[in-house]
């Protein structure tokens, strides 16, 4: 061991703390006895000396021992030591110190307790044998105050002095063992568990207790093995043999086993304490069948009396909310007859974890009420319900309660959650001013305040400040967000990135690699994105779907088809991608192949999934199979108000109107989505005026409207030929809703007018459409009525425009031919032909469907392939006769008439 001191030294210092100690305390006492208790004996054991002290009495050596060890235990820190150095001085002065080896243990241990290692040391070199007790008690103390490598060193001291009574002993393998566990040092531990076998210890109790404990924490590839190994050494086992084997099985990850070691613990007989109903509820939620062996747990602990012990009912709490069944945490908290602050903070972080944020806040309040003081964990649970509710008012409010408790500034987990409550409300200055208050910011603070940056790239200013102040302390989650960042900036800054990602090495960690190929997609860069995806080799399914969402927004099925076909794992993000590919692409029938597939495989649809087979649903204008949908939300209670939309929207465009607003009615939160879904309904249905009512009710609720739901309400007053209202919802754009009117404004303004017969008005707003308005619809909107309205010279104008435009769009040709045979001028309807010809252009054939008894029917111009083709051309005959006989009796009758 090393040695702090000479001998002389240390014969000299610890005569000068036994001068001190005799200064503080024994001087009090006169030489024949009298006087009080020396000042500071608040202990229960050194009122006893006043009636000793005050007879003249000298207190015996137990008594002192007793008095020492009481005032170790007072809990005031540096009044516990001035205490017991109270009491040092007066053993010094009755001489029990040198003729007491109780007393001076007593002093070693007070020392050690009162965080003062050096004193206790400065007692033992003044003992002359000191035994085994001795060691023990400085192995603690060094031990207790995070001196490890001290604590070791006595350990091979204490070997090598060769008294046979310092020889360690069990519970100095106890006591040395787990200071190896907390220095982190295996190979320190393997050496004492080398004596512990030589000595003969390791079957002992103690000894295997506190080696299974010791491997199970320093971890490593050998940790599991080393732990059971020593476990299977002991001879008579205890509850802390179990406990410490199932603790170790759960910090290593081997939580099957844990549970299978918690079967055999019963099986022999041991019954499981508050400790290991602790240690192993908090697992079962990881397992593959958590909620029944949490259940299972549960019973035992009501069996066997457990429920009544507050920390088990908070693991059962703990566990029912990670496993989402908050009615067992709603009844477990009921039924507490006391309640902790861990308690409290448990059943509120439930209901966050488990989306019910206002359960929270309401619960918060009832923890208000009952006078236990809320902690930071109860204030970092209601941030983030807060944020989740966007509710930035109660936010506001902890942030006030916060700043006026010193203490809770200090929590830096507090000040980064009020950050990021800051950031996901959208309120960067407040959480610019909140990471400033941090007074020992960590790497979580500069990573938050990173992520607020990276919300917008309006402070990429800040961003790269912060940046460059956090002086290269970073993580993967730092370079994520300078992925998330560069993909706001553009393409440039996703290179540099992902250069300056390889440059570092973080390019292997998966989420950084999943980011930088992400961030190529949002940039629009598929083909960097196929470079990236080949080169990870399908790193995760998380990779795979990022891929499969690049492709599908840009239509190329039969990429995204080979890498779901060969996904070894999907979960449901990768069967929705595809569905929604499916739907987008007119592919219905793969569509619902798709859907059906995936609940054949185990999963159940989700939002998205539901949402992107009624696009398919649309397309086939199946009633019923909107109804099927429908009644599968009510069944899965899928509430979301974007589905109800679409939803609605479903039902309107399959023609089932009083479905839709039905759905518009009982909806419980409408919001704009809602609305404009509905006057949409309204638009298709040719019910203008409904629409322009439905609106004014929207506007006096105060929702804002947006560019979707003017396009759609101008749309609406467009076809049932309400120009005036027209006129006045489009001059409200600008002037009233301060919205810049959009293409799709001015298109529908040029069909309203031109429907009416104002043309000229019509041609004046096309020319006058500003650059970012200018747009082929607004053009074909005019032709189409130039048609309607035989103007020639107006569609020619239109049509030129139109050609230049979109010259692909055989649509414009057809109809401008239309309009110079209707004037019978032929040289403009040859002219038209011919540059189709030279264009190379075929007008497809007609197409409509049906659906009758569930089954769709499908009609294009000249088919001779339908099944019932012969049934349906003779009914086409039979009507056309009946035409043609209706026709011919009634010009007889009016021949008849003139005659």
């Amino acid at each position: 061991m090393r040695a702090h001191y000479s001998r002389l030294n240390r014969t000299s210092y610890a005569g000068s703390l036994s001068h001190r100690c005799f200064e503080q305390g024994a001087t009090r006492v006169p030489r024949g006895g009298g006087g009080g208790v020396p000042p500071g004996l608040g202990v229960p054991a050194a009122h006893h000396l006043g009636p000793l002290l005050g007879e003249g009495l000298r207190p015996g050596a137990l008594e002192l021992a007793a008095a020492i060890r009481s005032a170790s235990a007072v809990p005031d820190g540096g009044g516990a030591r001035s205490t017991g150095r109270c009491l040092h001085g007066l053993a010094v002065k009755a001489g029990r110190m040198a003729s007491s080896a109780a007393v001076a243990k007593a002093v070693m241990d007070m020392y050690g307790r009162s965080g003062a290692p050096a004193d206790a040391r400065l007692v033992f070199d003044e003992m002359a044998r000191p035994d085994a007790v001795c060691w023990n008690i400085l192995i603690t103390a060094s031990s207790r105050g995070g001196r490890f490598e001290d604590a070791l060193g006595l350990f091979r001291s204490m070997l090598a002095c060769g008294v046979a009574q310092s020889t360690p002993t069990a519970v100095t393998v106890a006591v040395v063992v787990p200071a190896c566990a907390k220095w982190r040092h295996v190979w320190a531990g393997r050496c004492v568990h080398g004596y512990v076998v030589k000595a003969g210890l390791e079957s002992d109790t103690l000894c295997g207790n506190a080696l299974v404990s010791m491997y199970a924490k320093v971890g490593g590839s050998r940790a599991v093995d080393d732990a059971h190994r020593a476990f299977s050494s002991i001879r008579c086992k205890d509850v802390v043999s179990w406990n410490s084997i199932i603790a170790g099985y759960i910090e290593n990850g081997v939580f099957q086993d844990a549970l299978v070691l918690f079967g055999q613990m019963i099986s022999q007989g041991f019954l499981p304490n508050y400790s290991t109903v602790a240690n192993i509820l908090p697992m079962c939620s990881l397992t593959e069948f958590g909620r029944y062996h949490g259940r299972e747990v549960h019973g035992f602990v009501v069996r066997h009396g457990l429920e009544m012990d507050i920390s088990v009912c908070n693991a059962l709490i703990i566990h029912y909310s990670k496993v989402s069944e908050m009615k067992a945490v709603e009844s477990m908290f009921a039924s507490m007859d006391m309640r902790d602050i861990v308690t409290w903070n448990s059943v509120i972080a439930g209901y966050v974890m488990n989306g019910y944020h206002s359960g929270a806040l309401d619960l918060f309040q009832g923890l208000l009420s009952t006078g236990i003081a809320p902690n930071s964990v109860s204030f970092i649970s209601l941030l983030t319900a807060c944020a989740q509710l966007r509710d930035v008012r109660s936010g506001i409010g902890v942030h006030g309660y916060i700043f006026r408790r010193p203490t809770l500034l200090q929590e830096t987990s507090l000040m980064n959650a009020l950050v990021t409550f800051y950031s996901q409300c959208d309120r960067f200055d407040d959480a610019f001013c909140a990471f400033t208050d941090i007074l020992n910011k960590d790497l979580i603070s500069w990573n938050a305040i990173l992520s607020a940056c990276a919300n917008s790239e309006q402070h990429i200013e800040e961003f790269c400040r912060v940046l460059g102040e956090m002086c290269h302390q970073w993580d993967s989650v730092t370079v994520l967000n300078v992925i998330r960042m560069s993909a706001l900036c553009g393409i440039r800054m996703v290179r540099e990135a992902h250069g300056w990602s390889l440059r570092v090495g973080y390019t292997g960690e998966t989420s950084v690699a999943n980011a930088i190929l992400d961030a190529y997609v949002k940039c629009g860069r598929s083909q960097d994105a196929s470079i990236l995806f080949r080169n990870l080799a399908g790193l995760n399914i998380v990779t795979d779907n990022i891929m499969i969402s690049c492709y599908m927004k840009n239509n190329c099925i039969e990429d995204a088809e080979e890498i779901f076909n060969h996904m070894a794992e999907k979960d449901l993000t990768s069967w929705n991608l595809m569905i929604q590919l499916y739907a987008q692409n007119d592919m219905d029938d793969q569509a619902f192949s798709l859907f059906n597939h995936l609940q054949s495989e185990g999963l159940k649809p989700d939002i998205v999934s539901i949402t992107s087979i009624l696009k398919a649903c649309i397309h086939l204008c199946s009633v019923y199979l909107v109804r099927q949908c429908h009644t599968y939300m009510l069944r899965a209670s899928l509430q979301d108000i974007h589905l109800e939309g679409a939803l609605l929207d479903a039902y309107s465009k399959c023609g089932n109107i009083t479905s839709a607003y039905n759905i518009f009615q009982v909806s419980p939160k409408k919001d704009l989505i809602t609305f404009t879904a509905m006057i949409g309904c309204y638009a298709m249905h040719g019910m203008a005026e409904e629409a322009v009512e439905l609106f004014s009710k929207m506007f006096k609720l105060d929702i804002r409207p947006d560019h979707v739901v003017l396009t759609t309400l101008l749309s609406a007053c467009s076809h049932a030929g309400l120009v005036d209202a027209g006129i006045k919802i489009f001059n409200s754009i600008r002037e009233i809703h301060r919205v810049e009117p959009t293409a799709e404004h001015y298109a529908c303004m040029v069909d309203l007018l031109a429907r009416s017969g104002r043309l000229q008005d019509a041609y004046v707003l096309a020319l006058d459409m500003p650059p970012h308005a200018v747009n082929a619809n607004a053009w074909g909107s005019l032709l189409g009525a130039c048609k309607v309205h035989g103007e020639v010279e107006l569609g020619q104008l239109a049509a030129d425009h139109l050609f230049s435009m979109e010259a692909g769009n055989i649509g414009s040709y057809v109809i401008m031919s239309n309009i110079y045979a209707a004037d019978e001028k032929w040289d403009g309807v040859e002219h038209v032909r011919k540059l189709m010809n030279s264009k190379d252009m075929k007008k497809p054939a007609g197409c409509s469907w049906i659906e009758v008894e569930k089954t769709r029917h499908l009609f294009v111009a000249n088919d001779v392939k339908h099944q019932y083709r012969s049934c349906i051309y003779d009914m086409l005959g039979s009507l056309y006769q009946q035409i043609i006989d209706t026709d011919y009796r009634h010009r007889t009758r009016q021949l008849c008439n003139l005659c």
